[in-house]
């Protein structure tokens, strides 16, 4: 095991609900009648990219219009605003990251195994998360940073994380990725990542088949989890239950 390689909305920080806030909150700005509540946003969140989003509900909606200019730049208005709201809100370090990712990523550099990001979120976004909680310098931290300006396809096309890949220099079986979606581990395990899933409320529904470990969370000492961690004498995930995980999935696969 030579990196650890995260996802970000979800994965890092249970970013969705600000997302849902802050497009309910564009619509409004722009004069648009939607409204995204809880259930629907969880079922929209099976569309990866938030433009992208925005086009699928435009389709279901208004059909005969959801292709013409004015969609195309009522969602590129849409997608502008619904940023600059999604800054303001995480901006203001209300959201704070899930339990374990700040432990890890530390233990991580410590023990010189590289820290990298595959998200197809926006860069914008990955910096208004975690400019907070890891300081204005926090790319520092990771190895390299692969988001939506790096590939063409989306999850769960595995293209962001081949390119996390390419740019450390490693074989996919000498990674673990860390997700919290379907549609993040088909792209993971699509790469040929072993894969930690801990989703959310929103993606706690999702099948989550073929994952390395399925956690609530990765816990800490200060929020262990509730039952012992497979591998690990703590009740929180730590490096050494990595490495037997990942030995474990090797060894299966020789």
């Amino acid at each position: 095991m030579k990196a650890l390689i995260f996802d970000v909305d979800g994965t890092l920080a249970d970013t969705e609900s600000a997302h849902r806030q802050a497009f309910n909150a564009a619509f409004r700005e722009v004069g648009l009648d939607w409204h995204w509540h809880e259930s629907l946003y969880a079922s929209l969140l099976d569309v990866a990219g938030g433009k992208e989003r925005l086009q699928y509900y435009w389709q279901l909606v208004d059909p005969e219009h959801a292709g013409d200019s004015h969609a195309r730049s009522t969602i590129d208005a849409v997608h502008a605003i619904k940023t600059r709201h999604y800054d303001a809100l995480v901006g203001a370090g209300q959201l704070p990251l899930r339990p374990g990712i700040l432990r890890l990523i530390r233990a991580a550099g410590e023990a010189r195994l590289a820290v990298a990001i595959a998200t197809t979120t926006t860069p914008a976004n990955v910096d208004a998360l975690l400019r907070t909680p890891l300081g204005s310098n926090w790319r520092a931290l990771f190895a390299c940073v692969c988001d939506a300006g790096s590939v063409a396809n989306k999850k769960p096309a595995p293209d962001v994380y081949l390119a996390a890949l390419a740019k450390l220099n490693l074989r996919a079986d000498e990674c673990i990725a860390f997700e919290d979606s379907h549609n993040g581990l088909q792209a993971a395990r699509a790469a040929g990542i072993p894969t930690v899933v801990t989703p959310t409320a929103y993606t706690r529904s999702h099948q989550l088949g073929g994952a390395l470990m399925l956690l609530p969370h990765l816990g800490d000492p200060e929020q262990p989890l509730d039952s012992p961690v497979a591998g690990a004498s703590v009740r929180w995930v730590d490096l050494a239950a990595l490495r037997r995980w990942h030995q474990t999935t090797i060894t299966k696969a020789a």
